[in-house]
């Protein structure tokens, strides 16, 4: 009897063993198709490798999250490079030759997959509509008539239905129109064809919202809820934009407020940005709450000489800048459920320069990288090295990995990538 039970005891702790091993591998399977906890654990994709591309004017360099891609502008028109077999595999040209306010505008490789976000702007065909306006249904006294020789009812009538016939009223909407594309491309050793997909705008009239805004400056994604935020200037006034996973386009200014830089959260979506309204500069950040509630708006910093400096892995980076030079990095938890005036954390005092045009992210390993055409400041662990850059263009992919180096080379451009090592 003791001998089965021995047998009995043994067969349930084996068959809970597998139980919860099988729950295990299910979990992290989940995981990995969901995109949940695999972009922690992985090191960023970096690359060895040399190509030469047609064109000597190429500008907004972007390389793709497996640097295996290249997204440029030449002459108004988009273009990406299959760096692998050296080829370029999609255009979009501008539908104007002369109007330069026309074609892409702005476009950004999502973080984990091989995709290019970008706006595109083309000319209203229907600016000037015009529309059917019916009058007030209040009926008019009706004239004086002879009752010997006219029925007053149909009198009554005509007087009715004359009142109520409908005039023409042009109405005239932006003369342009902003689409929003998504370019999936298929992996670098295949032959597929790009995926061009049009996304629209929940309503329609999203796309004419963004465009009579004015001139498109900062677009941001976070990519685990697929929310976007874009800045929209016309003159000197400025607009916050936002546009949900169902492409529903919101405002989300306040009076007067001008952002000179933003980055969104990797985890929670909350925007974090550098707001200037009169002579009062804070960091503030919007956190996106249910959809039955307005976002909130909440001071993570008072102090203006704080900048922020962008968002990765739970932590929000602020640098205090003062006389052009970048003097501390300091940092808080980016929390789902955010307060105002979070604790500030310094990890690193000293002084890199940092002008009006200066570039800064955040790597993949908590790294802050600044940098400029000549130098690349690299902060990990508190500590402080630079990087020389050789090329005639220099630029870091967004995860802080991989450094590019541009070299006009007659009517072609060497491009040599390399990992960013101090």
């Amino acid at each position: 009897m003791k001998k089965k039970l021995r047998i009995l005891l043994v067969w349930i702790l084996v068959s809970l063993i597998f139980q919860f091993g099988g729950h295990w591998l299910l979990n992290l399977q989940i995981q990995k198709v969901m995109g949940l906890g695999v972009v922690n654990s992985e090191l960023p994709v970096t690359a060895r490798l040399k190509a030469s591309i047609p064109g000597s004017e190429l500008r907004n360099i972007q390389v793709s999250y497996a640097k295996d891609y290249l997204a440029y502008m030449e002459k108004d028109t988009l273009k990406v490079f299959n760096l692998k077999k050296e080829k370029i595999i999609f255009e979009k040209i501008s539908p104007s030759a002369t109007d330069h306010t026309l074609g892409v505008l702005t476009y950004q490789w999502l973080p984990d997959r091989n995709i290019l976000l970008y706006f595109y702007a083309r000319k209203n065909p229907n600016e000037v509509t015009t529309v059917k306006v019916y009058p007030s249904q209040t009926v008019p006294p009706a004239p004086a008539m002879d009752l010997k020789t006219e029925d007053p009812n149909q009198a009554k009538n005509l007087t009715q239905e004359a009142s109520l016939e409908p005039r023409y009223e042009k109405r005239y909407g932006s003369p342009q129109l902003t689409e929003l594309y998504s370019l999936e491309l298929p992996n670098s050793d295949e032959d597929e064809e790009p995926n061009d997909r049009l996304n629209s705008f929940d309503p329609p009239s999203g796309s004419e919202e963004i465009s009579a805004g004015g001139k498109l400056e900062k677009f941001v994604v976070a990519a685990s809820t697929n929310l976007m935020y874009l800045t929209v200037s016309n003159g000197s006034a400025q607009q916050l934009m936002k546009i949900d996973v169902n492409k529903k386009v919101s405002s989300r200014s306040k009076a007067r407020e001008v952002i000179e830089n933003m980055a969104v959260s990797d985890r929670c979506a909350t925007l974090y940005m550098d707001s200037k309204v009169g002579s009062v500069r804070q960091v503030v950040a919007i956190q996106n709450l249910e959809a039955s509630k307005k976002d909130q708006r909440l001071v993570i910093s008072k102090n203006a000489k704080d900048r922020i400096l962008g968002v990765r892995k739970g932590k929000v980076y602020l640098g205090e800048v003062e006389n052009n030079q970048l003097v501390k990095i300091k940092t808080t938890e980016d929390l789902e459920g955010m307060k105002e005036n979070p604790v500030l954390k310094t990890e690193w005092q000293g002084s890199i320069p940092y002008p009006d045009n200066i570039r800064t992210l955040i790597g993949v390993q908590g790294e802050v990288i600044v940098y400029d055409n000549q130098t690349a400041y690299i902060v990990r662990d508190g500590q402080l090295s630079e990087v020389k850059l050789q090329g005639d263009e220099n630029y870091v992919s967004a995860d802080g990995a991989e450094l590019i180096q541009l070299s006009k080379a007659g009517t072609s451009t060497r491009v040599e990538l390399q990992p960013l090592e101090p």
